[in-house]
């Protein structure tokens, strides 16, 4: 037997991939198709100007097939700082930014610069399964959190949790994968709870651009200091459709940032010069358009609400984004019903299992809706399939 990093070999497969598995081998009725609500990434390519952009420079540019700067191109870096100073009232510049190879990285990164084997790192629970896998890989524990009502963390909670091993506090908002929005203030608590500690607060705003408040979601870019104690997390897949190209972004502290590098001159040297040219040419001609697929969410996430809110026997916890996150009214565990789901129902979902804890009874109760790539119609039919399933 060869050797396996014991880390690597008891973190637990990739959900998606694994229940994309359970596809194989199922033939589906013409008259109910798949509703594949497992994965909520766009599944159409970017608008045609972003493309033909992207493929102008690709023919045009030579630097476009070249290694870039390590932490990104300075006229993306610069367009983050500009719309993340406009957009909280604080001041960020293109040192505070640093652009990687998809938010996944960004978090990666982060995590690397703040703690190695044997310390700890709080997540509210449900979690999002790419964060926990890292943290095992790295051999750093995880500290569960779990959510409340409104599927909110509470900071008095986390900090009855925080030990001397303590180095990190993770946020998701809007988050994956319940879709909640946290309230200004919560976010500003937790923010309070790290500087009290001398932790820092990573959050991740991957869904930002689909959050249904107007205004900016929280103020903590406003105030002194922010960058000693916190790192905010972005991505442009979902915003302008790249996922295939990997472009993320994290703005912290200016000293964070050399460490940073070393990271990511380790792990991908520079991000896709390409994705990179996409991103900065979506945030200067695209804010119209973006703002309309923002509209379409919305609008989904309203059906979603109203479908699925009224299920007899189910409850919609919570909703927002790309995600619902639903409490199923059957004795079996989720992680049984996903899979007879996709017999009887032809509905692929994940089951709450591959978001909390071994052993969490939470998660055998609830399913992870991800609606943003069904329109109003396919939510219908997808309550329709959810009311009429039997276990």
């Amino acid at each position: 037997m060869p050797p396996f990093n014991p880390a690597i070999a008891a973190t637990f497969a990739p959900p998606v991939m694994e229940a994309r598995r359970w596809l194989d081998g199922v033939t589906f009725p013409a008259d109910r198709l798949l509703i594949n609500v497992s994965q909520a990434a766009p599944v159409d390519p970017p608008p045609e100007p972003l493309r033909r952009a992207i493929a102008e420079a690709a023919l045009n540019l030579p630097q476009a097939h070249l290694y870039g700067p390590v932490l990104g191109n300075t006229d993306l870096r610069d367009a983050v700082a500009e719309e993340f100073s406009g957009a909280y009232g604080g001041q960020v510049s293109a040192a505070h930014v640093a652009i990687t190879q998809g938010c996944n990285q960004a978090f990666c990164a982060a995590v690397t610069t703040l703690a190695g084997p044997g310390d700890e790192i709080i997540l509210p629970t449900p979690w999002y399964f790419n964060h926990k896998m890292w943290l095992d890989m790295q051999g750093i524990t995880t500290v569960p959190l779990p959510c409340g009502e409104g599927m909110l963390p509470d900071p008095d909670q986390a900090e009855a949790l925080i030990s001397d091993r303590t180095r990190a506090i993770v946020l998701v908002t809007p988050n994956n994968p319940t879709g909640a929005e946290y309230p200004a203030g919560l976010v500003a608590a937790f923010h309070d709870l790290v500087q009290r500690h001398g932790l820092v607060l990573i959050l991740d705003e991957t869904y930002r651009d689909f959050d249904s408040r107007s205004g900016a979601p929280h103020d903590l870019l406003t105030r002194p200091d922010w960058d000693r104690s916190l790192i905010q997390l972005y991505s442009f897949s979902k915003a302008y459709r790249l996922t295939g190209h990997r472009v993320g972004a994290m703005i912290t502290g200016t000293d964070r940032m050399a460490e940073v590098e070393k990271f990511l001159d380790t792990v991908a040297i520079s991000t896709s010069q390409l994705g990179q040219i996409g991103a900065v040419w979506g945030m200067r001609n695209l804010r119209q358009w973006l703002a309309g697929e923002r509209d379409e969410i919305l609008a989904r996430r309203a059906a979603c609400i109203a479908e699925l809110g009224a299920l007899p026997g189910w409850r919609l916890k919570s909703a927002g984004a790309y995600f619902a996150w639903i409490e199923h009214p059957f004795e079996a565990s989720s992680a049984e019903l996903a899979r007879r789901l996709v017999r009887d129902a032809s509905v692929l979902a994940l089951p709450g299992t591959m978001f909390a804890p071994e052993g969490d009874p939470t998660g055998g109760r609830h399913f992870r809706i991800a609606f943003a790539n069904v329109d109003a119609a396919g939510i219908g039919q997808l309550a329709e399939r959810l009311r009429d399933f039997r276990a």
